[in-house]
């Protein structure tokens, strides 16, 4: 918590510091939440941060963060979990099985169905 607040923080105060609003978005991880704010700072901090923040949040399922997760871990179990001897070999490794992979055209079977969705979601539907 205390790192996402200061990662944010440091967005707020040395990268965009004459931004209005920053829109965040990102995956609905625990410590992605105003609450991480104010349990790195002061009260008067987390909400000067807040004022100038905007969360978007991604699908709890089906998110393309989910995808990229589920990718990372197959990439590490195929090819990146073990010593690999220097950056040159890691690069060839990894394109290496990025091209069969990607040859593979393997697809991730969502169990989260647009009936599901609707269900979920229909409180925001105008």
């Amino acid at each position: 918590m205390v790192d996402f607040a200061q990662f944010v923080k440091m967005l707020v105060d040395e990268e965009y510091p004459d931004v209005k609003i920053i829109r965040l978005v990102m995956d609905n991880l625990n410590t992605h939440k105003e609450k991480s704010f104010y349990e790195a700072g002061s009260i008067e901090e987390a909400e000067r941060i807040l004022s100038k923040i905007e969360f978007h949040y991604t699908p709890k399922h089906a998110s393309w963060l989910n995808a990229a997760e589920i990718e990372i871990n197959v990439m590490d179990i195929e090819c990146t979990d073990r010593r690999i001897e220097n950056m040159e070999i890691l690069a060839y490794e990894v394109a290496a099985w990025t091209k069969r992979r990607n040859g593979e055209e393997k697809k991730i079977n969502w169990e989260f169905t647009s009936e599901n969705a609707d269900e979920k979601l229909s409180k925001h539907y105008v």
